[in-house]
């Protein structure tokens, strides 16, 4: 049974992947309640958090109810990082993760992130001031290296252990690639199956349905699963996820050969939990940020209904919560008559 330190995850936890701008304390709390087992914030920027930025402070905002909670932090110099771990602790979470993973330009161009499997060296002695200035487990989240040519990934999670992480969390993909093409789970079994790593060790890229997610538990024999952008407008997936676990242990046979297919949400669950999210937008954040940061996920909660444009231009229009929550009605009213 793997853990963190000395938080029991259970048998197989299903984590939240971190992401930015949507994985903010309503959503992480909608997934929580729809069987996500981890949850991890935002990433926040270490520069922000020792210069005392309002909205870094705010990404660390958490409720016991999401318990066990990770806050996630990146930089690339070790002086503002390790003055950050004093921050963050006081925040009292279960663990800290270090971001080594993110791609983007904005944090890996600037040496922070994946940026920093460039230099290995630099990546360990300062993971290394990290695990020893927390009080809290510290955990590692990764790619399998910076491009095709270097993939060190199953050296890495080594090195990494042995200088105190708790667990590593891997993404398929190297730096260079961003998020195209298919993430490679291959060298995260590898990573697993090394002899000499005890820690746990969680897998994450392309996991978008719940049968994806019980064939790499299969096939790769990690400890956990992390699902990200499948998630949005889908919380779902985590309950799905494990209820396939179940029958497929129950009924000792793969996924596949399962014929009961899993319970789609209704259009009034869709309705009902987007309403719930928006409403503890509204909470969070007030009316004006919330309505407008709703936004992007009313696409992906009403995924594949037809004819939902003449619905989701509205949505992204209006401006007021007596007007969102209005144009929700009329969809539930829509689709409901429509299946009678």
């Amino acid at each position: 049974m793997p853990t963190i330190g000395n938080i029991d995850l259970g048998d197989f936890p299903l984590f939240l992947s971190p992401m930015d701008d949507v994985t903010d304390l309503p959503f992480r709390q909608i997934c929580k309640r729809h069987g996500a087992d981890v949850l991890i914030s935002e990433f926040i920027a270490s520069e922000a958090l020792i210069r005392d930025a309002e909205k870094s402070r705010r990404k660390m905002l958490f409720d016991d109810m999401e318990r066990p909670l990770g806050i996630q932090v990146f930089g690339n110099d070790e002086e503002s990082m390790l003055g950050c771990i004093d921050v963050v602790a006081d925040a009292h979470p279960d663990f800290i993760d270090i971001n080594w993973g993110c791609p983007v330009r904005k944090v890996a161009g600037r040496g922070g992130g994946s940026g920093m499997l460039r230099d290995i060296p630099k990546l360990l002695k300062i993971t290394a001031a990290l695990v020893k200035r927390s009080p809290l487990p510290v955990t590692v989240k990764t790619r399998l290296g910076y491009d095709e040519s270097d993939k060190p990934i199953v050296t890495l999670a080594e090195q990494l252990q042995d200088i105190g992480v708790a667990a590593i969390s891997i993404h398929g993909r190297t730096k260079s690639q961003m998020y195209r093409g298919q993430a490679d789970w291959t060298l995260i079994g590898e990573t697993k199956a090394n002899p000499q790593l005890h820690i746990p060790v969680f897998g994450n890229g392309d996991i978008t349905t719940p049968e994806q997610a019980v064939d790499a538990r299969r096939r790769y024999g990690v400890d956990g699963i992390l699902i990200g952008r499948a998630a949005i407008g889908n919380p779902w997936i985590f309950e799905q996820t494990k209820a396939l676990i179940a029958a497929e242990l129950l009924h000792d046979t793969p996924s596949q050969q399962i014929c009961d297919p899993l319970p789609s949400p209704t259009v009034q669950q869709r309705v009902e939990v987007c309403r719930q999210h928006l409403l503890a937008a509204v909470d969070f954040k007030g009316e004006r940020q919330a309505i407008f940061e709703m936004r992007k996920h009313y696409g992906a909660y009403f995924r594949g209904l037809f004819d939902f444009k003449r619905f989701r231009i509205p949505l992204v229009t209006v401006s007021t919560l007596p007007q969102v929550l209005e144009i929700l009605h009329q969809v539930e009213e829509n689709y409901t008559s429509q299946c009678h």
